[in-house]
C-alpha cells in the first residue's frame, strides 16, 4: 500500500499543470538565488516566479521530501561517523596511494573498470591530478583503449586497479586478462566478491560493500585511482566538500536548499514545460568530463518508467543529459540551444577564476533567456529567448569545490527520484542487453 500519493495525484501537481509558464527574470538574480557552502545557484533565468516556486515547494512537501531519510551515499563521506568498514577501507587506501606516489617502483597506475567504476575516478583524476603518478583508464571492451593506456609503460612498474563490485563485469575482466597477458604483475581488486578476485590472482583486495551503487561510488575504495592521482590529503578535501553539501541538503529549509531547488526546477522543466533534454556546460577545462559523469548519474538512476511500487508511470522522469565544456560547445551545439525548435534547459557551471570564461557563460545564459527580437534583424538572425538556464558559481576549483559539485548533483538526482517515486539505485534496463550479447556470442561459437 502506498504511503503517499504518486506525484501526479498530489494537489500541487494539478495546480502546476494549470500554471502558465513565465518569462525569465531580466537583470540580477534578485530573490531567485540560493547559496550552499562555496556555491551559489542563480535561477533567475528559469521560467518561474514566486507562485510557481511556492507550488513546487508544496509538491515537495506533499511527496514527503521535508521528512526524507538521509541518502545512503552520504555515509561514504561521513568522516568519523562513517561505518567502520568504510573507515578501514579509507585508511588502507591512504596507505596504498601514499606509498605509490613516493615509490620508485611504480610509475603508472591503470584503472580497469566501467560505468561508475570508471567515470567518477576518471573525472576526479582529470580535473585535479597533480602528475605525481601517471594515471590511465581503460573501460572499453575495444582493446584499443587498453593498448593506448599501456603505451610506453613497463610491466614491472605498472600497477592495475581492477574495480568491479561483482567481479564478473565482462568488459572489466576482459581488460584485466589482457593486462595480465601483456605482462602485468601487480593487481589490486576493489570488489564485493573477494573470492572471485582471489581466484583471478589479485595481490590485494579492497572491499566494496554491496550497498554501494557504482555511480555513487567515487567516494569509496572505487576511488583508489583518483586518490593516487590527487593524493590522500586532496582526497580528504574532496570528501569534506561533499560532506558540507550533505549537511546543507539535510538541514537547509526547502526554499533555501540548493539541491532541492535544482531538483524542483528540473521537475518543472520536464513535467510541466515539456523539456525532455538537459544540457550541462562547465566553463572550465578541468570539468570537461562532468557531462559524461552526469549522464550516468541522472539517466541510469532515474531513467525509469516503473515506480518503486511496480506501477507503470504516466509522467516523464529523467531527461536526456548531454553537454561539453563551455567555450568549445558554443561553436558546436549552442545553435540548437538558441534557435532550435525544442527548448533545452541548461546548467552553466562556472568556477570564478577566469573573467573571460565567466563572461562567456553569463552571455550565453542571457542570450538564451532574453534573446534578440530587434525588428531590424531578419528572421533567421533573431533569437527567441525564453529558454531557461541556471548558473552554478563556485569559489574556484579545488578538491573541496569538486566534492561540493558532485554531491550537489547526487542529492538532486536522489530528490527527483523520491519525488517521482523511483528506485534510483537499480538499473535493470542495463541487464537485458548484456544477456542478449552473451546469447549472441554463445550461438556464434
Amino acid at each position: 500500500m502506498r504511503e503517499l500519493p504518486p506525484p501526479d495525484a498530489c494537489p500541487a501537481w494539478a495546480e502546476l499543470v494549470r500554471m502558465d509558464a513565465v518569462a525569465p527574470s531580466a537583470g540580477s538574480a534578485g530573490p531567485l538565488a540560493a547559496a550552499a557552502p562555496g556555491v551559489t545557484l542563480d535561477y533567475s533565468r528559469q521560467r518561474v516566479n514566486a507562485a510557481v516556486m511556492d507550488l513546487l515547494l508544496q509538491l515537495a512537501r506533499e511527496r514527503g521530501l521535508e521528512k526524507r531519510s538521509p541518502p545512503r551515499f552520504a555515509a561514504l563521506r561521513a568522516g568519523d561517523a562513517a561505518p567502520k568498514e568504510i573507515q578501514d577501507s579509507f585508511s588502507r587506501m591512504k596507505s596504498i596511494a601514499g606509498e605509490l606516489r613516493k615509490s620508485p617502483t611504480f610509475t603508472r597506475v591503470v584503472n580497469l573498470g566501467i560505468g561508475g567504476s570508471d567515470l567518477g575516478p576518471r573525472l576526479v583524476a582529470d580535473a585535479l591530478g597533480d602528475g605525481a603518478l601517471e594515471l590511465r583508464f581503460a573501460a572499453n571492451l575495444d582493446p584499443l583503449e587498453l593498448e593506448r593506456a599501456l603505451r610506453g609503460a613497463d610491466p614491472a612498474s605498472t600497477l592495475f586497479v581492477v574495480v568491479s563490485r561483482s567481479f564478473d563485469t565482462p568488459e572489466t575482466l576482459a581488460n584485466a586478462e589482457r593486462a595480465r597477458r601483456w605482462g602485468g604483475k601487480r593487481f589490486i581488486a576493489v570488489t564485493a566478491n573477494p573470492q572471485a578476485a582471489a581466484k583471478f590472482g589479485a595481490d590485494e583486495i579492497l572491499p566494496l560493500p554491496e550497498w554501494i551503487v557504482g555511480r555513487f561510488s567515487v567516494w569509496s575504495a572505487a576511488g583508489l585511482a583518483a586518490m593516487c592521482a590527487i593524493g590522500p590529503q586532496a582526497f580528504e578535501e574532496f570528501l569534506a566538500g561533499a560532506r558540507e553539501i550533505d549537511a546543507h541538503a539535510a538541514r537547509a529549509p526547502l526554499a533555501e536548499n540548493v539541491p532541492m531547488l535544482m531538483a524542483l526546477l528540473g521537475v518543472w522543466n520536464i513535467n510541466f514545460l515539456g523539456c525532455t533534454a538537459h544540457a550541462v556546460l562547465p566553463y572550465a577545462h578541468a570539468l570537461r568530463l562532468l557531462p559524461s559523469y552526469l549522464q550516468q548519474l541522472e539517466m541510469e538512476s532515474n531513467g525509469k518508467s516503473v515506480d518503486r511500487d511496480g506501477e507503470i508511470i504516466h509522467y516523464c522522469t529523467a531527461p536526456v543529459v548531454f553537454g561539453a565544456e563551455g567555450t568549445p560547445s558554443q561553436h558546436s551545439f549552442h545553435q540548437l540551444l538558441h534557435q532550435g525548435t525544442q527548448v533545452v534547459p541548461v546548467d552553466f557551471v562556472v568556477t570564478g577564476n577566469n573573467p573571460f570564461l565567466n563572461a562567456n557563460a553569463r552571455a550565453q545564459a542571457d542570450a538564451l533567456a532574453f534573446g534578440s527580437g530587434d525588428a531590424e534583424l531578419t528572421a533567421e538572425r533573431r533569437n527567441p529567448g525564453d529558454r531557461p538556464s541556471s548558473i552554478l558559481s563556485f569559489d574556484g576549483l579545488g578538491a573541496r569545490a569538486l566534492g561540493r559539485l558532485l554531491a550537489l548533483y547526487e542529492h538532486k538526482v536522489y530528490l527527483q527520484g523520491l519525488l517521482w517515486n523511483l528506485n534510483s539505485f537499480d538499473q535493470w534496463g542495463v541487464e537485458l542487453g548484456k544477456r542478449l550479447a552473451r546469447d549472441i556470442l554463445s550461438k556464434g561459437k
